[in-house]
């Protein structure tokens, strides 16, 4: 890793592989109100709870299109087009439309191919990382959040079972 990577925010060039605060505040500050709609899904009344199932539905595929975006951006920072690059830019929108289409299914049937597209995303920036095209410490903040993430989803599912 050069000096001019950790410039770009690929981390610390010193340590390649420390998830900068940034991205640890921003991502962690990002997943609370799918944790506080999970918690409204089981835990509030039926009113309630029947509004944070959908809340958290339409956050859920806010932040698939978001992850999408960030797939595009790393695509598009490597200069020169290539067969590659027109498959990572070709990966990095089908989270978006995932993500809309789970949201014209039924509720409990959108929030599973949320997950089920959540878990494809973080094993495409995963790969991304580890092929260089993504920074070393990407995985390590995309993981524990991935995780959290497809956990409120189920736990929303449920709410919207019982």
């Amino acid at each position: 890793m050069t000096s001019a990577q950790g410039a770009t925010g690929f981390g610390d060039p010193k340590n390649p592989a420390t998830v900068p605060v940034a991205a640890r505040w921003l991502g962690g500050t990002g997943a609370i109100p799918f944790a506080g709609l999970a918690f409204l899904c089981v835990f509030a009344p039926e009113s309630w709870s029947n509004w944070a199932a959908q809340a958290i539905a339409f956050y859920g595929a806010v932040i698939l299109s978001f992850l999408g975006g960030i797939q595009w951006g790393l695509a598009i920072s490597n200069t020169g087009a290539t067969d590659n690059q027109v498959t990572r830019l070709t990966l990095s929108v089908i989270p978006s439309l995932i993500a809309w289409a789970g949201l014209l299914l039924p509720l409990s049937a959108g929030l599973l191919v949320m997950v089920a597209a959540f878990a494809l995303v973080l094993y495409q920036d995963v790969a991304a990382s580890r092929s260089g095209n993504a920074p070393s410490w990407y995985p390590k903040l995309r993981m524990p959040l991935s995780l959290l993430v497809m956990a409120s989803l189920l736990v929303g599912l449920m709410g919207t079972l019982i």
